[in-house]
């Protein structure tokens, strides 16, 4: 299941605070932007990974997640299902322990693939919504 509620809550609270988020711009009218700004409420450090490797929320972007000098716990996944499975790759490749495919993100192959490497994974959710329902 790619949506259980136990590694939803793993993923949220246990794995670390440093999240990399795929396709995050200083486009504010994208959901990444918003959903970023969540993530940074609740304690997370919220990574830009974006081909313009923009400063977002205050916190340096890169071009690429091998790019990022340091550990990356969770790498949240805002592009096209079509190019997820890419990224999710990148993530394995990156040490990250946990993917996160957005609402309408949905690649079972990927999932599969990510989930053999022995990373955790959810996809087609998104942490905005599911991170407030953890926390009174």
């Amino acid at each position: 299941m790619y949506g259980d509620p136990a590694v939803i809550r793993r993923i949220l609270t246990e794995l670390g605070d440093t999240w990399a988020v795929v396709g995050l711009s200083n486009n504010t009218d994208r959901a990444a932007y918003g959903v970023a700004r969540v993530l940074s409420r609740f304690g997370k450090r919220v990574v830009p990974v974006h081909p313009k490797a923009e400063t977002v929320h205050g916190e340096q972007g890169y071009a690429s997640l091998a790019e990022i000098p340091f550990k990356v716990d969770v790498v949240d996944v805002f592009v096209n299902s079509s190019l997820a499975g890419k990224v999710a790759d990148e993530a394995v490749a990156a040490g990250a322990d946990a993917v996160w495919f957005q609402l309408g993100v949905v690649d079972e192959a990927a999932f599969a693939r990510t989930r053999a490497a022995g990373l955790e994974m959810v996809m087609d959710r998104c942490p905005a919504i599911e991170i407030p329902a953890l926390r009174p």
